[in-house]
C-alpha cells in the first residue's frame, strides 16, 4: 500500500479510503483529461520514449529498485520503469485523474506487469509517506502553482543516496520549418493560458535551481527536443491545441472559430511532409539525496 504523509489520506489497489481525496480536476491544469488525454499521453510517450529511456539509464536504473513516477497518467513511463526493475523491483505510479490510472491498471494485465501499481494521489497538496530509490516527475511541475513545494514533497520521497528526476517543457523553445503562423499562433495560445491559469509553461530552465536549492548533489541536466519531417512526433501540436481548446476558451484567449481552424491548419501541417516540426524543448535535470 501506498500512503501518502497526511493521515487522512490512504491509497491502495483495492481501494480509498480516508476524507482528504485528491481532487479529479486541478483548477490550474489546461490540458484535458480522462480518455481523450489519455491518448494524446500515449502518443507523445511514444515520441518521448528514445530519450527517457536513455536518462533512465543514465542515472543508473537497474533491477531490484523501488521506484515512484509521480504524474504517471496513463503508465507509460511506469511500465518502462518496471522492466527495467525487474521482478525483484517495485515501481509506484500516482496521479490525480482516476480515469488515467484505471486505464494504467487495465494495461497493467496486458503488458503482464506485476511489479507495478497505481495511486490515486495529488503531489501538491500532500508528500508521499513512503521512500524510493527514485522518484521521477514528467511534465507535473509546469502545470503547479507552487512547483518549488511540490518538489520538496518529491525530495521527502527519495531514500537518501537515491536520486530525483524531473523533465519538463520550455515552451517558447518550438520550432517550425518553415515557419508557419499556424504553429506561431498554437505556442503563443498555450502560452498565454498558461500563464492566466497561474502556472510557468517555461518552468524547464528552472529545474536545475530547485534541486539545488533543494539540497540535492552532483545536479545534472540535459536538454532533448523530438522533433522531425514526419510520424507521431507531428500529431503532438494538433493534439494538444485540441486538448487546451476547452480552457482556452474559458480563459477568453481565442473563440472556439479561431481555434477550429487552428486545429485543422495544425493536422495539415503534420500531413505536409516538406515540413519539419517539433515538440518544446525539454528540460531533464536529476540529483540525489544527501
Amino acid at each position: 500500500m501506498y500512503t501518502y504523509r497526511n493521515p487522512d489520506i490512504q491509497c491502495g489497489n483495492s481501494g480509498l479510503s480516508g476524507l482528504a481525496m485528491p481532487e479529479q480536476k486541478n483548477a490550474h491544469y489546461i490540458l484535458r483529461g480522462g480518455i481523450e488525454g489519455r491518448e494524446r499521453l500515449r502518443i507523445l510517450a511514444r515520441v518521448m520514449q528514445p530519450s527517457a529511456l536513455a536518462l533512465l539509464e543514465r542515472v543508473g536504473v537497474k533491477p531490484g529498485m523501488h521506484c515512484l513516477d509521480v504524474g504517471c497518467g496513463g503508465g507509460d513511463l511506469a511500465f518502462d520503469l518496471a522492466r527495467m526493475v525487474g521482478s525483484s523491483g517495485r515501481v509506484v505510479g500516482t496521479d490525480i485523474d482516476p480515469k488515467k490510472l484505471e486505464l494504467a491498471r487495465a494495461e497493467t494485465e496486458e503488458h503482464q506487469l506485476e511489479n507495478v501499481a497505481f495511486e490515486l494521489a495529488d503531489i501538491a497538496n500532500a508528500a508521499p509517506g513512503n521512500t524510493f530509490d527514485v522518484v521521477h516527475a514528467r511534465f507535473v511541475l509546469t502545470h503547479l502553482p507552487d512547483p518549488q513545494h511540490a518538489v520538496l514533497h518529491m525530495l521527502s520521497a527519495v531514500r537518501p543516496g537515491g536520486v530525483l528526476i524531473l523533465q519538463d517543457v520550455d515552451f517558447r523553445g518550438h520550432f517550425c520549418h518553415p515557419e508557419n503562423p499556424a504553429f506561431a499562433r498554437f505556442v503563443r495560445l498555450y502560452s498565454e493560458t498558461a500563464l492566466r491559469r497561474g502556472v510557468d509553461a517555461n518552468i524547464g530552465p528552472r529545474l536545475v535551481s530547485f534541486l539545488i536549492e533543494a539540497g540535492l548533489t552532483d545536479v545534472q541536466m540535459n536538454i532533448v527536443q523530438p522533433a522531425g519531417m514526419s510520424g507521431d512526433v507531428k500529431l503532438i501540436a494538433a493534439l494538444t491545441m485540441e486538448s487546451i481548446a476547452d480552457s482556452v476558451a474559458a480563459e477568453g484567449v481565442a473563440l472556439k472559430a479561431e481555434v477550429d481552424e487552428l486545429v485543422d491548419a495544425l493536422y495539415d501541417l503534420a500531413r505536409d511532409e516538406n515540413c519539419l516540426m517539433s515538440v518544446a524543448r525539454i528540460v531533464q535535470v536529476w540529483g540525489h539525496r544527501k
